[in-house]
């Protein structure tokens, strides 16, 4: 199963209601570089971490639940 952590992050954000700007200052990244982010397929697990905590969102969950149907 492929899962696509940036389109993961983009979609929390907008549930969020958050602008790009927010979540950049949020986490100490450029407005650029977010938008940068939402291309990658995959992200370091801390950035992930923070992201996570910034929008009070379990971006991991969709990978736990993906392991939990593979086993």
């Amino acid at each position: 199963m492929q899962i696509h952590t940036g389109n993961l992050i983009r979609e929390a954000l907008r549930r969020s209601g958050h602008t790009n700007q927010w979540l950049a200052d949020r986490i100490g990244i450029t407005p650029r570089t977010l938008q940068k982010l939402f291309n990658k397929p995959s992200v370091d697990t801390q950035q992930l971490l923070n992201i996570s905590c910034a929008l009070g969102v379990d971006l991991f969950a969709p990978f736990s639940e993906a392991l939990s149907v593979s086993l």
